[in-house]
């Protein structure tokens, strides 16, 4: 796919005229479908949405019945990285385990030494394939993690690479620093070392070059202890960056509890998180994000704990988690669809958590929803109502995005 072109279709009427998009179905998270309704644009903003009997006027735009939700938001990915890991899953199917692979060698080491080889320009090539499916998704915000360098100079060619890839396309890219994925093998059994001496290092000059919104860590027994990424958390705090986790994956590390001291933005994956964890993290607006994606590719069999999620009050968030090992997926509505079937989230729950509570966890309060203020970001379907998305799996459905107020 070619660079995509976008028309401004605020600006299609009169000159400073807003435009009307009517004969729709307006879903929004937190509202019933609304039939026969409109959504007035002006600009990149949504400046008022509602029943059509009660639009008020501008230059018109027949969606001729479709369904019209937010764009969605990815905010839990790794889509910039070179190779892949085919055969590490065919390795899993034979009976490997995760943990085996990347004690190996294999596993994020893998990717590493891809990813080091790799030019800036490789990376964003190999990216923009992944970046399009998602585009094609609905998607029109996406996260994008470092993580596969575990030294300077590659941590940064990576984040990059993710803000050229807003520049390639339309859509809006928040970056975050995970130079605290793994531990490098020059640092065998010496994280603390390689925090010291290569990860933060490279953390403050993401910071110092305007590269990074966010930093994260892996915070796992095969990677690093709570107390190392507290470390990590520290150092992101000096330098201004809200702070988010990789926590209770494979085993109950304490990066929740951590998360929520911290007052992070989110944790994400926690299939062996508690009902502590839930209402720690929700008094401290820390989001959950779900990653069903790598639980269905590593056949993972604990679930995190939604319903733990529901009576805490603790904002859960959907993601693809899109990477090279243990979760191969750049389609947000899949990870929805998975979301509901294996884990028992609502149609509501799966929208929401696909919308305004990931934007949430990239700290985007502008955004997830249609409502006068918020950001013109929409996503037109050929569909007769927000379930429907979910439910239909491998079947294109969507008609068209706007993101900020451009017809993409």
């Amino acid at each position: 796919m070619g660079r995509a072109i976008c028309l401004d279709i605020s600006q299609s009427g009169p000159e400073g005229c807003a435009l009307l998009l009517h004969d729709l179905t307006l879903f929004t998270p937190g509202a019933a479908p609304l039939r026969d309704a409109a959504v007035l644009l002006d600009g990149p903003r949504v400046a008022w949405a509602g029943p059509a009997s009660e639009a008020p006027g501008g230059e018109r735009r027949s969606l001729g019945g479709r369904l019209v939700t937010p764009a969605l938001v990815d905010c839990h990915t790794h889509l910039v990285h070179a190779g892949h890991r085919a055969g590490e899953w065919e390795a899993r199917l034979l009976g490997a385990g995760y943990a085996d692979i990347q004690r190996a060698g294999g596993g994020i080491l893998s990717t590493v030494r891809a990813t080091r080889a790799a030019s800036e320009d490789d990376l964003v090539a190999q990216a923009l394939p992944r970046l399009d499916a998602l585009l094609a998704d609905g998607v029109g915000t996406v996260e994008v993690k470092s993580g596969y360098g575990l030294d300077a100079d590659t941590e940064l060619r990576m984040l990059r690479a993710a803000r050229r890839l807003g520049a390639e396309r339309p859509v809006t890219v928040r970056t975050t620093f995970l130079g605290a994925h793994a531990v490098p093998p020059d640092y065998a059994g010496r994280a603390g070392d390689y925090l010291a001496d290569a990860c933060l290092p490279a953390m403050r000059r993401a910071a110092a070059e305007g590269l990074a919104d966010a930093a994260d860590a892996f915070c796992e027994g095969i990677a690093f202890s709570p107390e190392e990424t507290e470390r990590v958390f520290q150092a992101a705090a000096a330098l201004g960056l809200p702070v988010k986790v990789h926590a209770e994956q494979l085993s109950r590390s304490g990066g929740a509890l951590l998360a929520a001291r911290h007052r992070a933005l989110s944790a994400d994956h926690l299939e062996h998180a508690t009902a502590e964890d839930a209402a720690a993290m929700a008094a401290a607006g820390t989001v959950a994000v779900l990653l069903p994606g790598a639980y269905y590719v590593l056949r993972e069999t604990v679930a995190p704990p939604v319903a733990a999620f529901r009576a805490a009050g603790t904002p859960m968030a959907v993601a693809t988690d899109c990477n090279p090992g243990s979760s191969p997926l750049a389609s947000l509505r899949l990870a929805m669809h998975l979301a509901c079937t294996l884990w028992g989230l609502t149609v509501a729950e799966a929208w929401a958590g696909a919308t305004v509570h990931a934007a949430r966890a990239l700290g985007l309060p502008d955004r997830g929803r249609i409502a006068p203020g918020m950001r013109a970001d929409l996503a037109l379907w050929d569909a007769k109502g927000p379930a429907e998305v979910i439910y239909r799996l491998g079947q294109p459905l969507l008609h068209a995005r706007v993101v900020g107020g451009r017809w993409c």
